[in-house]
């Protein structure tokens, strides 16, 4: 006997304030969203921005919730997320709960890390935002993203 499986997706309760006709052209737009999501964790959350082909926002899924100052991300569930989506893309966010948005060289490896399976897969990371309260980095505007 071989079991049947059926895949969906199951939204949550609750929204974030977004024009769905708004194009994702900078990090800045998405980067204001995070940082008003985020605020006031006392964790890191990691969480997944997922765009289709036109780079409208299409939602956002937490993949993990750490520790003070780090949280496992693992590309099966980053990916997994942006398959059951049908994401063209994804913008990477997390928080750090520390205030120092300089990204760490775990982020810089995670980040090249998940890069490598979306090239893989055919779904391009187009950034990895870093926020604390109302300040955040773009590992690409910065010059980090690998």
């Amino acid at each position: 006997m071989i079991n049947v499986h059926r895949l969906m997706l199951v939204k949550e309760e609750g929204s974030i304030p977004w024009d769905s006709r708004e194009t994702v052209t900078t990090p800045d737009a998405v980067a204001k969203m995070m940082t008003k999501y985020l605020s006031g964790a006392d964790r890191e959350h990691f969480v997944v921005v997922a765009l289709d082909t036109r780079l409208h926002v299409i939602g956002i899924n937490t993949v993990s919730v750490g520790a003070l100052d780090q949280s496992v991300v693992h590309p099966r569930e980053v990916f997994k997320y942006a398959v059951l989506t049908n994401a063209a893309s994804l913008i990477l966010c997390h928080n750090h709960p520390s205030g120092d948005l300089e990204p760490s060289e775990e982020d810089i490896r995670t980040t090249r890390r998940l890069k490598q399976a979306g090239e893989i897969l055919g779904i391009g990371v187009v950034d990895h935002i870093i926020v604390h309260q109302d300040r955040w980095l773009s590992m690409q505007k910065h010059g980090s993203l690998p």
